[in-house]
C-alpha cells in the first residue's frame, strides 16, 4: 500500500509541475482532446499504461 501511495504522490507531483510550468500548453492540449477519436485516446492510454508497467518492472525487477 505504501508503494501505491508513493506512486500516486509522484504522479500528482509531475502533473502539478506540468500545470505550474506550462499552463498555456496544457490548456491547448485539453482544448484539442474533443477532436481526437475514441480509438486514438484509447491507444494513447494503452501506450502510456504499457510504458508505465515496463518502467515499474525495470525499476522493481
Amino acid at each position: 500500500m505504501t508503494d501505491f501511495l508513493s506512486a500516486i504522490g509522484l504522479v500528482l507531483c509531475i502533473e502539478g509541475a506540468l500545470y505550474a510550468l506550462a499552463p498555456g500548453t496544457v490548456r491547448r492540449m485539453v482544448e484539442q482532446l474533443p477532436m481526437l477519436s475514441d480509438g486514438a485516446l484509447r491507444m494513447g492510454g494503452l501506450a502510456a499504461a504499457t510504458i508505465g508497467v515496463i518502467l515499474v518492472y525495470m525499476v522493481r525487477g
